[in-house]
């Protein structure tokens, strides 16, 4: 496992702790870090996470995050001995979303296929 990925893995971490623990916004939904990207010298780290609920929760969860980005950047800079603390953006994650969609369209496509074979079954 290199530097970066112990790296990114403690930044997860400690952002899901601060954003549970630490920030009382009300905007803030149910929300999960799902993955951390860092560049290779490990100045800037693109946070994803994602939401459970509607579109609306969705912007004021984002609108939330991004308010308190200072705040979260100075925590991880008490909390993570690095020599730069990484600039962060948050990017809201939607493939748990499109993975549910696909499951829902499989289920239908496997519903119909079941009463398409009951309607054509041969007479004795």
């Amino acid at each position: 496992m290199s530097r970066r990925d112990r790296v990114a893995g403690t930044l997860k971490k400690e952002v899901s702790n601060i954003i549970h623990t630490e920030l009382k916004d009300p905007r803030l939904g149910f929300i999960t870090v799902t993955r951390v990207e860092l560049t290779e010298d490990l100045r800037y780290a693109r946070i994803f996470f994602s939401v459970l609920g509607k579109e609306e929760e969705h912007k004021k969860t984002t609108e939330a995050l991004d308010s308190a980005l200072g705040f979260i950047r100075r925590l991880i800079g008490q909390r993570i001995k690095l020599r730069f603390v990484p600039e962060i953006v948050f990017q809201e994650d939607r493939s748990s979303e499109y993975s549910i969609r696909i499951e829902e369209i499989l289920k239908e496509i496997k519903e119909n296929e079941g009463h398409k074979k009951g309607d054509t079954m041969p007479e004795r």
